[in-house]
Parts: structure tokens; C-alpha cells; sequence
């Protein structure tokens, strides 16, 4: 397997899998790669440094990888939601329906409700989403 950092005209990167290296260019030749943010079929591989495996561990499997771009992702989430959102801690159902019933001014709010409050909010058409908590950071345990 090998992955290539691509791009599409449009400065949309994203990485493209294949087979080997043949594949690619198989693919590229005949304009079967497409950018997934916005279908331009305009695509060339970026240059990336190469990878010199100096230990002699397994690669990553398919699921670390998949755990690894959810996490930073979730890390992304949490880090949009904490910087734009007002933190109304525990209080968060009763300031989400003072909110939605006009007792208060509209903003965004972020805090902490059971998984059956946010049912009740999402139940009197009051929009609430769980968010997990942010992942352990393993290199900052004692």
C-alpha cells in the first residue's frame, strides 16, 4: 500500500491509497482521480519526504490510522466549540431552553447535561448534540 498527499486545483489536499505506485499512475493517466471536497478531476501528487523506517515495528494498521484522524478530529471539534461557544456549565438544559423559548439572547452555549436531559432538549425541539469528552493525552500522565 502506499499513500500519496494530493491536490486538487482548487488547493483541496487529501491523501489518495493505492496498491502501488503503478496503480497511481494508471489512475492519474486515465482521470479516475477526482478531489472529494470538490469533484475537480484537475489532481497531481504532492511532493512529501520520504519515509525511512530506522525501527523495526509493524506499520500502523488501517484501524490506528481511522482511530488517529477521528481523535484529531474530535481534538478540532472540542477546540472550535471551546473557543466559540459560552460555557454555561451545568446549567446547560436550562440555559438551552431559555434560550429557545426567548427568555434569554440567542448565542451559542456549551456545558454539561446527562444523555437523558439532552433527549428531553431534542424532544422539545431544542437542538442539543453530546460531544465526547477530549481524549487522554498519554504523554502528560505522571
Amino acid at each position: 500500500m502506499i499513500i500519496y498527499d494530493l491536490i486538487c486545483e482548487h488547493g483541496h489536499r487529501f491523501e489518495g491509497w493505492f496498491k502501488t505506485a503503478a496503480d497511481f499512475a494508471d489512475q492519474e493517466s486515465t482521470g479516475m482521480l477526482n478531489c472529494p471536497t470538490c469533484g475537480s478531476y484537475h489532481v497531481t501528487k504532492l511532493p512529501t519526504a520520504s519515509h525511512i523506517n530506522l525501527h523495526r515495528s509493524e506499520p500502523k494498521t488501517p484501524d490506528h490510522v481511522v482511530a488517529d484522524v477521528s481523535n484529531t478530529l474530535l481534538e478540532k471539534i472540542q477546540d472550535y466549540v471551546a473557543s466559540h461557544y459560552d460555557d454555561v456549565g451545568n446549567d446547560f438544559p436550562e440555559e438551552a431552553r431559555k434560550i429557545h423559548y426567548g427568555e434569554t439572547a440567542a448565542r451559542n452555549i456549551r456545558g454539561t447535561a446527562s444523555i437523558d436531559e439532552v433527549n428531553e432538549l431534542n424532544e422539545e425541539g431544542i437542538q442539543a448534540l453530546p460531544i465526547p469528552g477530549a481524549p487522554v493525552d498519554k504523554t502528560k500522565l505522571n
